[in-house]
């Protein structure tokens, strides 16, 4: 039997099993529910409901991207997030929770000024990160973090 991840579909959170050798390869596969696929080389858009499918459930480490609309750093930030995502994917799903729209989730894990990256494995904090990144540093800063 082949040894398989749990991926979440960054287009509709479902919890898709994927064999690792194949995502290994560079085959990013395609959710079984919706037919989008697992990997586009862009940050996903996070609510409350898809935090937990992508962030708790799924086997590979998620870097998350706390900010705000009206936030001058963020908005630099955000090309060089969605650069990172594109050399990141698929060791590391890359996502952005709008803390206006989920203060709860902000407010989960202490989010007290932004820019915030925080890398989770399993819903557990790996490391946290807080101002504006270039995406080199973004990528030097999520591989040392992971030890990669």
């Amino acid at each position: 039997m082949t040894d398989a991840l749990i991926l979440a579909c960054p287009a509709c959170s479902t919890l898709n099993r994927f064999p690792r050798d194949k995502l290994a390869a560079g085959n990013a596969g395609k959710c079984g529910q919706c037919g989008s696929p697992l990997f586009a080389g862009h940050p996903v858009a996070l609510d409350a409901r898809s935090f937990e499918a992508h962030a708790a459930k799924s086997d590979i480490p998620v870097l998350v991207d706390f900010w705000a609309p009206w936030c001058g750093p963020c908005k630099a930030m955000a090309p060089q997030f969605e650069k990172a995502a594109g050399r990141l994917e698929p060791a590391v799903r890359l996502a952005k929770v709008n803390t206006e729209e989920e203060q709860e989730l902000a407010g989960r894990f202490a989010i007290r000024g932004i820019p915030t990256m925080i890398l989770l494995k399993h819903g557990k904090e790996i490391a946290r990160q807080s101002g504006a990144m270039d995406a080199g540093a973004i990528e030097r800063w999520t591989r040392d973090a992971l030890g990669r």
